[in-house]
């Protein structure tokens, strides 16, 4: 259909019609619409950078002119889009959206400009690793980078351990320790999938960092094959930010407590039995000693070797551990500190407790008795 002298243009313009339109003369303004992150990975040549969510003033200070023909874009052109209505509804009335943004662009095997990658000190394959990652406000380029300077220890490489180092790898967390003593047993598989078949009675620490290495070579895995005591955790604490707690006794749970008390790590624990579980972050007061003060009963609550476990389950467990190890390196959101998350698997039901801290705790006790129900479940998997 063809439009009328009076015509408003259309809201969308393709990408055939853009690079001939560029080729011409009075060729349009090219806005890039994304996040710095975003734009380390590549822009179009000759683009400007205006912010999403720029001001109504930086928009009019940046496009003067509203009769200026303006393309906008973004990844997608869904943001772009909705950006150039917004403009129209302020009087700019050639302003269009690039349809498929600069993905569209890309897949027509057309240029781009990719910055230096000093401006970002992150390199080209991180940005493109990382991309989706990178666009969140909460995460950005600033966040990246903090990530990849973290250092993380995992204590066991089992059903808890696999997702917490898979998803931590992935997210580009630099600097991965391992400690596990044990080796990969056929029985592990249905829930330790971090490791493989032709991997049974090799050690679960060096298996695991072969699958971490080869998921993201740019992580550095270090492998302690020992069992964690009283004379290696302080050391090894001190040389990390935060401790993920994925043992199967209660004995080395109450270690990793007392120790990052000592060295003022938090740790990020889980617990696992049948369909049920538990998670909880633990930083100061209170501490893992004011939830439980004493081990239960022998036969109370009884090692996955014992009871059976879903294998699905630590691996929602693991994931929700990872995501809280992520919160703390970035500095973002609520942690689950003071509270302890309870998750049944049948009903699919998350149950929040508080947890205070216990005056009488032997680590510390400065606060109210927390009185905490619950049942106690077999850490580790």
């Amino acid at each position: 259909m063809t439009m009328g002298a009076d015509a408003e243009p259309l809201l969308e313009i393709d990408v055939s019609s853009l690079v001939a339109a560029l080729a011409a003369p009075g060729a349009p303004r090219l806005v890039d619409m994304r996040t710095p992150a975003e734009r380390a990975l590549g822009m179009l040549p000759g683009a400007l950078a205006l912010p999403l969510d720029a001001s109504p003033s930086a928009l009019d200070a940046a496009l003067p002119d509203p009769t200026t023909d303006v393309v906008l874009y973004c990844a997608s052109g869904q943001r772009s889009a909705a950006a150039a209505r917004a403009l129209r509804e302020r009087g700019h009335r050639r302003v269009r959206s690039l349809r498929g943004g600069l993905a569209a662009w890309r897949r027509a095997g057309l240029p781009v400009d990719t910055p230096a990658t000093g401006e970002s000190s992150l390199s080209h394959a991180e940005l493109e690793r990382y991309g989706r990652q990178l666009r969140l406000p909460e995460v950005g380029l600033d966040g990246q980078r903090r990530l990849r300077a973290a250092r993380v220890l995992c204590i066991g490489a089992g059903g808890l351990g696999s997702p917490v180092l898979l998803y931590l790898a992935a997210a580009g967390v630099g600097r991965l320790g391992i400690v596990d003593d044990d080796v990969v047993e056929l029985g592990n598989l249905h829930r330790q999938v971090v490791h493989a078949t032709d991997r049974v009675g090799q050690p679960k620490a060096d298996s695991a960092a072969r699958t971490l290495r080869a998921l993201n070579p740019e992580v550095e895995v270090t492998v302690h094959r020992l069992r964690l005591g009283i004379d290696d955790a302080p050391a090894l604490f001190a040389a990390h930010d935060v401790i993920v707690d994925g043992s199967d006794n209660f004995a080395t749970r109450y270690l990793v407590n007392d120790v990052a008390l000592e060295k003022r790590r938090p740790f990020v624990t889980a617990a696992i039995q049948g369909f049920e579980g538990q998670v909880g972050v633990f930083d100061g007061a209170p501490c893992y000693r004011c939830l439980f003060p004493e081990a239960p009963p022998a036969g109370f609550a009884p090692s996955c070797d014992e009871a059976g476990v879903l294998g699905v389950l630590p691996g929602l467990l693991g994931l929700v551990q990872a995501t809280e190890v992520l919160k703390l390196l970035l500095g973002v959101g609520e942690s689950l500190r003071g509270r302890l998350l309870v998750v049944d698997a049948l009903s699919m039901r998350f149950t929040e407790l508080r947890v205070a801290a216990d005056p009488e705790c032997r680590c510390h006790g400065v606060a109210s008795r927390s009185g905490m129900p619950g049942t106690a479940v077999a850490p580790g998997g």
